[in-house]
């Protein structure tokens, strides 16, 4: 019988294990970082040329072009605009948002597309229970209290987990925050005034009476804040006829969609309304049907005054 190896070739292969580990991580550090690059801009004019080395145009809105580049800004910074006039404002918010969308459903329809492939399971295994559970949650299907999700979940899960129209976000990110420019889209990337009573968040000005001590959360990036927005629609009880109307349908459209949200301003229809107005005005829809380019991520760092 063999004898065992020496305690020095054993100390040896355990030392290769470690280091062929470490190369390893570097290498998908090094894969993921491809993935991403980062420009500095500080001006408008930087922006605008930034688009153009980039490709980018309302033109790959139509779903004619290779698609919409990945662009992620760190801040809008609508500030540089005050002096370019109205179209160049609108513009600027429009095309800074679009990629955000594009970005955060395609992140919702990766966890939809793990989900249609359980459905069709019949034995759950304990990893998939967990991300089920997780996910569960955080649409607030099940309780977060221990409880454990399961396959009956999944229905309603499909029901939530869901693209959001891009159409119907821009225009809802338009009239929340008006054009970017509130003070709680400068001051935190609120672009949807979404309360919290316990988040980081900006307190304000004046608050309504009888709601507690609110604040409208705060978010480190434009992302973030388009991220919770989403999730806020897909799982909040007051905006389940949304979701319904989107389960009618193979392509809903924000206009379509709008119509399930009286519920996220005390103005009711009217709020729906000037909805629908803001995608028509601004020809929106063309949205609902763009993808994304292949490609990494461009990320768009502000700096300098007004950013």
């Amino acid at each position: 019988m063999a004898s065992n190896p020496p305690k020095t070739r054993r100390i040896w292969f355990a030392t290769l294990a470690l280091v062929l580990l470490v190369v390893l991580a570097a290498v998908l550090v090094k894969l993921a970082t491809d993935h991403r690059q980062s420009i500095s801009v500080a001006s408008h004019q930087d922006i605008l040329d930034g688009f153009d080395e980039l490709g980018y145009s309302r033109d790959d809105w139509t779903g004619n072009t290779p698609g919409v580049p990945r662009i992620a800004f760190n801040r809008i910074p609508m500030a540089w605009t005050d002096d370019q006039g109205v179209d160049a404002k609108k513009s600027l918010f429009l095309m800074a948002m679009a990629p955000l969308a594009l970005m955060s459903n395609e992140l919702i329809l990766k966890d939809r597309a793990r989900l249609l492939e359980l459905a069709g399971e019949s034995n759950l295994s304990t990893g998939e229970i967990d991300w089920l559970t997780n996910l569960a949650q955080r649409y607030r299907v099940v309780a977060d209290d221990g409880s454990l999700a399961n396959a009956d979940d999944i229905p309603e899960l499909l029901n939530r987990v869901d693209a959001v129209p891009v159409s119907l976000m821009l225009a809802q990110g338009v009239e929340e925050s008006g054009w970017g420019t509130s003070r709680f889209a400068e001051e935190g990337n609120a672009l949807f005034g979404q309360w919290t009573w316990g988040d980081e968040g900006i307190v304000p000005q004046q608050q309504r009476d009888g709601m507690g001590d609110y604040k409208i959360r705060a978010f480190a990036t434009p992302l973030d804040s388009v991220e919770a927005y989403m999730l806020n629609l897909n799982s909040h009880a007051a905006y389940a006829d949304l979701r319904a109307r989107r389960a009618q349908s193979e392509s809903p459209s924000g206009s379509d969609l709008a119509a399930g949200l009286t519920s996220y301003s005390e103005r009711g229809a009217d709020y729906v309304s000037s909805l629908r107005a803001i995608i028509s005005v601004n020809k929106l829809s063309n949205l609902d049907t763009a993808v994304l380019a292949d490609g990494p991520t461009t990320i768009v760092n502000p700096v300098g005054d007004g950013s």
